[in-house]
């Protein structure tokens, strides 16, 4: 893939998950290089914070010429403090791919050879140590984009071939030479939204995912119940003037174009031979399965509006001070502040909850015989009374659920001051990227629960040569998986398998 100043969503999922490669226009290290130099001569005779001054309320204190290039080194080695569990490394790579596409932006005038070394790493799939506490989002992720600065100069360890390692061994085994730094490399590789951004992206990845998937587990329990098919028409959907549910209701339609089990109205309530005082069919489902569009919508339109915001974060200059060689001027502000990363990271946990909720709410509905009225009590396919069916997992589903609803609480206000009070407001947005990154995961083993419940339903009642293509597709998939059972099973190395193959597949 060739770098570009317009990266997409889709071009970060193709190097973070397909191990695309990246290629450096020569171009574009000419801009690069063009900021670098304009930089080294404006700087002459001038006052500009993090070349010859200190950092954060240190900032009045000057610095000299001789002291230049180690203040840079101290800034890196100083803050390289996080603690807690490493990120993961596809995450890593992700920061890595966008902390490389805010310096190719040519406005933090750091020498080429940065970008280049950003370039090899990623490539050579080897992955910086960085923990998941230390970030306050507002000089953008400084502590996590330390350690990230820490193995561009050597030092520190990094992930390699699934093994930790000292960054030393593994730059020698890959003939890879560190960094020397020149006049402000140290602030700006660390100074910028890179960490919460790459995360936030990989989010989204797996949030658009989701929604697909259940739209896919919400139309195969409508086969299940043989619900007819007009909450999803598009007459219906199309009162409604939000894209969305229209999107959502249009999947509907599609993946269930081919099912043998949908009904409709018209042949069983409209036909005008209905004569009974309590009808024997619904004459409509329960809104877990009747409100599809409604509830799916919004989460569809948020995460369509955050791979927006984050393909705008993550192709602009997010660091400071902005240099503009065109303009010969170096403009002090803070682009390196998170908080329109943190607020969709917010916003992106809360409906992946929501979508949770409608998860764990169908799964009640399948399990609750006296509900659905066509399933045996918890979908029991042995003796009732004597075997439990997914009695044992419906708990782990509600727990799980109960988390993501405690989780959704937002970051984006959750500011204390510190930094001497010179960051006195501040986004929190690594913090927001990492706790929607925990909401998802829990999200898909709620989605596995409720898959594996859905295929044996379909075993119980023998839809399977009925059901619609994309029913049938998850059916054989899991079975592939889980085998049907009445006896009673081990069920956690299942649940673990199948919210594998939803993340992947």
């Amino acid at each position: 893939m060739k770098l570009t100043n317009n990266l997409k969503i889709d071009d970060f999922q193709r190097v973070i998950f397909e191990n695309e490669k990246i290629e450096l226009d020569d171009s574009l290290l000419e801009k690069v290089n063009e900021s670098f130099q304009f930089l080294k001569k404006f700087s002459e005779k001038k006052i500009i914070y993090g070349v010859n001054t200190g950092f954060g309320p240190m900032a009045q204190y000057r610095i000299k010429d001789s002291d230049k290039h180690q203040l840079q080194y101290n800034l890196i080695r100083s803050h390289s403090s996080g603690t807690g569990n490493p990120l993961k490394p596809d995450a890593v790579k992700a920061a890595m791919l966008a902390r490389l596409s805010s310096l190719s932006q040519a406005k933090s005038a750091v020498h080429p050879s940065v970008i280049m070394l950003l370039k090899e790493l990623i490539n050579r799939d080897i992955t910086p140590l960085i923990f998941e506490h230390g970030g306050v989002g507002a000089s953008g992720d400084l502590v996590q984009l330390a350690h990230l600065a820490l193995v561009l100069i050597g030092e520190g360890e990094v992930f390699y071939k699934g093994e930790r390692k000292s960054t030393k061994e593994v730059f020698d085994a890959e003939n890879l030479t560190p960094l020397n730094i020149e006049i402000r490399e140290g602030i700006a590789m660390m100074n910028g939204t890179s960490v919460m951004t790459g995360i936030g992206i990989n989010n989204t990845f797996y949030a658009k995912k989701m929604v697909d998937y259940s739209v896919r587990f919400s139309c195969a329990i409508n086969e299940i119940v043989q619900a007819f098919d007009d909450h999803y028409s598009e007459s219906l959907n199309a009162t409604k003037k939000h894209l969305g549910q229209q999107k959502v209701a249009q999947l509907m339609r599609g993946y269930l174009a081919d099912s043998q089990l949908i009904r409709k109205r018209e042949d069983y309530l409209y036909n005008g031979e209905n004569n009974e005082e309590i009808f024997k069919d619904k004459v409509q489902e329960y809104y877990s399965l009747r409100c599809v569009p409604q509830i799916l919508g919004p989460v569809l339109d948020t995460v369509e509006f955050t791979e927006n915001v984050l393909e705008n974060e993550v192709n602009s200059a997010n660091d400071n001070p902005i240099i503009i060689p065109e303009e010969e001027h170096v403009y002090h502000g803070g682009n390196f502040h998170g908080d329109y990363i943190s607020l969709e990271m917010d916003k992106l946990k809360i409906v992946v909850t929501k979508l949770t909720m409608l998860a764990e709410r169908q799964l009640n509905y399948l399990l609750n015989s006296k509900i659905n009225e066509i399933l045996p009590p918890f979908v029991n396919l042995g003796k009732l009374g004597f075997n439990f069916g997914m009695q044992g997992v419906q708990f782990t589903a509600t727990s799980t659920t109960a988390e993501n609803q405690m989780l959704s609480n937002p970051m984006y206000v959750h500011s204390i001051p510190n930094n001497n009070d010179n960051q006195d407001i501040v986004s929190m947005g690594t913090n927001a990227a990492l706790i929607c990154e925990k909401v998802i995961e829990n999200a898909f083993e709620v989605l596995a629960i409720e898959l594996i419940t859905i295929v044996q339903a379909i075993e119980y009642l023998g839809f399977k040569d009925k059901v619609s293509a994309s029913t049938r597709k998850l059916y054989d998939d899991v079975r592939e998986i889980v085998p049907a059972f009445s006896e009673d099973l081990v069920m956690y190395p299942f649940v673990g398998k199948v919210k594998t193959y939803l993340k992947n597949s």
